[in-house]
């Protein structure tokens, strides 16, 4: 229950989830201005121009790290507030707002942990045909080495993607985040151009910064049951891991294709964008493998006649999971975070141990893991969530069984800093262990804030008591 002196803590936002700022400062729309300014993509028509407004007060918002004794904070580069055409050159407003970001917490000895992709391509990548074509992975790596010439002296981890599945899958197949497209083809060109853009902008930060720069793929790998051992039940939830997880895991780690999604997309596809040496390009391991974790899911085969569940993120009733039309998402069961999804802490362990057995000597990290939950400011002015609290302690419990098994666990960044805009939810849904008043932007540190500084200080499950409660 104890992490070594080695092990970072940390925190986590993205770029169009806290900076507002949306047409300040030479930036220019992504697709993710384009998505909220669509009819019904957005819960309650919210959009991202705003936000928490960290692009004008970040400095309060380095003070509430600092006070939490944090040692890393990850947050992502706005690609269209650095070059706003995409391509070509570099704004210096844009970049010297992250510099002074960095700078900062470097300064107050925190370590910078950029993303340099977080789902907010500029538009007018977008409107060339976005992640469906090869040239937006050029275009990544070109982004990329330009920051790393930009940035390198300032950036202590450079992670260049952040879950290409939902990049992809959400974005072209079920059209639940940007650019809103509903097509399984584009789906899956879109994964392979991730990929791509992964292995180019590897290449291009170590042509840049050398060799041993800390580069970092963030994947959120799902963790799927099969409702029973039955054989339909078992390759229900083989097809899905192939999908979800194989797309990503092996043309990156391995420099493979994954033969089974090949043969599950055979009648959807035939694959004439992967050209030959694709598979060179993509291999690029990175130093650093990131998992987001969240929760799991339970699977089983359609019975005959059965309608499929979409699961996974399919509030428009188009499930993102193509060519698995024949896979049906149970309910989940239990106590439901905010967003319907169910609080499985040991799956976090299973899948830290199963993917350091299957890569032996790879350096992992926790890079998101939390919850959300409808926290209410009490009467003292306080935010007590205690579910946040539990949802923490259990998960980080996992963490560190997963290190006594052998997994190589290197740190843990909480998601995340500051409520924010949670994508197709808008501002429905509450992340934060800062609580953010969307009318003032008032910040109110909450107890789960408290209990995580604590942790961080003692660095000892066991030991966190109850001395970060609020008025102790």
């Amino acid at each position: 229950m104890r992490f070594n002196d080695d092990f970072v803590f940390g925190t986590a936002t993205a770029s169009y989830q806290v900076e507002g700022a949306h047409a300040e400062g030479g930036r220019t729309p992504s697709i993710w201005d384009t998505q909220c300014r669509t009819p019904g993509k957005v819960h309650g028509g919210d959009t991202g121009d705003v936000a928490c407004d960290q692009y004008h007060r970040w400095d309060e918002d380095l003070e509430i790290i600092k006070s939490l004794g944090l040692q890393a904070y990850r947050f992502s580069i706005s690609w269209s507030r650095v070059i706003p055409d995409g391509v070509g050159e570099v704004n210096p407003e844009g970049v010297a707002y992250y510099r002074r970001v960095c700078e900062t917490l470097k300064a107050a000895g925190i370590s910078p942990v950029v993303t340099l992709y977080h789902w907010d391509l500029p538009q007018v990548l977008e409107d060339k045909g976005g992640w469906t074509l090869r040239e937006t992975a050029y275009a990544f790596a070109d982004y990329a080495q330009k920051m790393a010439r930009e940035l390198g002296d300032v950036v202590d981890v450079w992670s260049t993607l952040n879950e290409p599945w939902c990049s992809s899958y959400l974005g072209y197949g079920s059209g639940v985040h940007a650019p809103g497209h509903t097509d399984p083809v584009e789906a899956l060109k879109a994964v392979h151009h991730l990929n791509l853009a992964h292995g180019l902008a590897s290449r291009a930060l170590r042509e840049e910064l050398g060799e041993d720069v800390p580069i970092c793929l963030t994947l959120n790998l799902h963790v799927i049951h099969p409702l029973t051992d039955s054989a339909a039940d078992v390759a229900a939830a083989r097809r899905i891991e192939v999908v979800g997880n194989e797309a990503f895991l092996q043309p990156v780690m391995e420099g493979r294709f994954p033969e089974e999604l090949r043969e599950i997309a055979k009648d959807v596809t035939d694959w004439s964008f992967v050209l030959d040496g694709d598979m060179e390009l993509c291999h690029q391991v990175p130093g650093i493998l990131g998992i987001n974790y969240y929760s799991t899911s339970t699977v089983k085969a359609c019975d005959p006649g059965e309608e499929s569940l979409s699961g996974g993120h399919g509030e428009t009733g188009v499930s993102p999971w193509v060519c698995c039309e024949d896979v049906t998402f149970l309910p989940p069961k239990g106590l439901l975070t905010d967003m319907g999804w169910n609080i499985e802490p040991d799956g976090l362990r299973q899948l830290l141990v199963a993917t350091a057995r299957r890569y032996p000597g790879q350096q992992l990290m926790v890079t998101e893991n939390g919850a959300a939950f409808p926290d209410e400011v009490s009467a003292d002015r306080q935010v007590h969530d205690p579910l946040r609290v539990n949802y923490l302690r259990d998960h980080l419990d996992a963490v560190a069984r997963a290190i006594d098994e052998g997994a190589p666990v290197t740190g843990y960044y909480l998601w995340s800093l500051l409520d924010n805009f949670e994508w197709s939810w808008g501002y429905s849904k509450r992340f934060g262990m800062v609580r953010v008043d969307y009318d003032s932007l008032e910040r109110t540190v909450k107890d789960s804030a408290k209990w995580y500084a604590d942790l961080v200080r003692r660095r000892d499950l066991g030991a966190v008591g109850t001395d970060w409660v609020a008025g102790s």
